[in-house]
């Protein structure tokens, strides 16, 4: 039988807080903003998982091909006795993970950690009744701010995949980085998922698909500040709007009211009005080159060891070593 177990890290009102604090930051600002991870309560997390099963939405595609292929040698090069994944969900990527850790031999814990509780806590059981033996260990908190004191028996393989890194700033994303090597030993490890820049047509058709299941999903934030601090959106009233950046190198998610709106949001003390036309930046998608992905593993304190791709180099994967004295 395997052992299972949950910690929480932060209590639901710290949660409120936090959403608080972001609504209230964000939609004061000249140009408004909301931080992605806002989208995911049930229904976002829902809507996402069909996301990546779109034919536009080749991300998911093409990191599994990845890790189908070359989970044995991440096994081998790592020899990891546990896998730590940020942001889990209950994806095959993980269990092809798993699969080749456990083949290999060395595989004794799983610690996912995402912020829905309810998602993590049905993941870790299905991963229990899965792999009988092994020692699941889920941790219910927020991958930029609870990576302390991370459980696991040594060595650890960290993996962070999906591309959500390119969701952080180039400043949160070398503040993300130099967490996770915080909490790492030399010699530990961090698998990375990156989408990789290409032409501007496919980008922008994997965020604004035919069917609108992204827009769906984009519109799902103001349901949750309905939900969680009593605003009045109507998300009809918002359209999903998404392009590429050039010269950020990253495609951005917006919602655009369709006419001056005026929403109450008792739960921040506040009470916004949105012009006609008016932008609401809900995500930023960042992609990314190589160098520019080890150049940043190196600030952070990480040597890069294996990069593979697709067939098409669309996606990068990139395994990258803790190494001595942590951050350059």
């Amino acid at each position: 039988m395997s052992q299972r177990q949950l910690d929480v890290r932060g209590s639901t009102e710290d949660v409120t807080e936090a959403l608080r604090e972001d609504v209230r930051e964000g939609l004061s600002a000249r140009q408004k903003w909301l931080p992605s991870k806002w989208f995911y309560d049930a229904r976002g997390s829902e809507l996402f998982e069909r996301i990546t099963e779109l034919p536009e939405y080749y991300p998911t595609r093409s990191e599994r091909e990845v890790l189908g292929r070359e989970a044995a040698a991440v096994a081998s090069v790592t020899s990891a006795r546990t896998l730590v994944e940020l942001g889990s969900g209950s994806s095959e990527k993980t269990r092809l993970l798993l699969d080749g850790l456990r083949e290999h031999g060395t595989l004794t814990e799983f610690v996912p950690l995402d912020v829905s509780a309810s998602a993590l806590s049905e993941a870790a059981d299905a991963i229990a009744a899965d792999y009988p033996g092994l020692v699941v260990h889920g941790v219910v908190g927020d991958f930029t701010e609870h990576l302390g004191l991370l459980p696991g028996e040594r060595p650890r393989l960290v993996a962070f995949l999906g591309g959500t890194i390119g969701n952080l700033t180039p400043a949160d994303r070398a503040k993300f980085l130099r967490s996770v090597r915080d909490v790492l030993s030399e010699g530990e490890w961090l698998l990375l998922g990156t989408d990789l820049v290409k032409d501007a047509e496919t980008l922008v058709r994997a965020y604004d698909d035919a069917a609108g299941v992204t827009a769906e999903f984009n519109r799902n934030v103001l349901r949750v500040l309905n939900a969680r601090l009593g605003a009045d959106f109507d998300p009809t009233a918002f359209e999903h709007v998404s392009y590429w950046d050039e010269d950020n190198e990253w495609i951005e998610m917006r919602l655009r009211a369709r006419a001056e709106t005026r929403v109450r949001i008792p739960g921040a003390d506040l009470e916004v009005t949105f012009a006609e036309g008016e932008h609401v930046r809900t995500e930023i998608s960042a992609k990314f080159r190589r160098e520019g992905v080890r150049a940043e593993l190196a600030e952070a304190g990480f040597e890069l060891a294996r990069w593979w791709t697709d067939e098409r180099g669309r996606f990068g994967v990139s395994l990258a070593r803790a190494g001595a004295g942590g951050a350059s």
